[in-house]
């Protein structure tokens, strides 16, 4: 779940971005896991899902670290592109299942949001779901 204010736009990066309306000091939570809000899915559950339907949804989701589930967020963060220098990091917060993003340095107005997607190794389960 966003805890920020943003737009998706057309992205120099890749396609479609995320940009934060205001701006947003380093430190600032952006994004948490909020279950009933944002969707897990086993893959035993991503399995029983169309073809035409698993190959939408793994453009958007990322592996779980901690549970090995993949995350579906609920809202317009999975429009959050790759950069090797990302304004976002990860950190966990105790008591909670998934790490959250937060701004690593002082994001601008109208900025786009990034995160190093080195960070989900996981991820690469997902070649398996892509055609072509």
């Amino acid at each position: 779940m966003l805890l920020v204010h943003t737009r998706i736009k057309p992205s120099d990066l890749h396609g479609i971005g995320l940009f934060v309306v205001q701006p947003v000091p380093k430190g600032t939570h952006i994004w948490k896991y909020e279950p009933g809000f944002d969707i897990e899915l086993t893959e035993e559950r991503l399995q029983t899902l169309s073809e035409a339907a698993r190959g939408q949804i793994v453009n958007y989701v990322y592996k779980s670290a901690v549970t090995g589930n993949w995350i579906l967020c609920g809202d317009d963060a999975r429009f959050i592109n790759h950069s090797s220098e990302p304004n976002l990091g990860v950190v966990q917060v105790e008591g909670e299942q998934e790490t959250r993003a937060l701004a690593a340095r002082d994001i601008q107005a109208g900025e786009e949001l990034t995160l190093d997607y080195v960070i989900f190794p996981e991820n690469d389960d997902l070649s398996t779901y892509h055609q072509g």
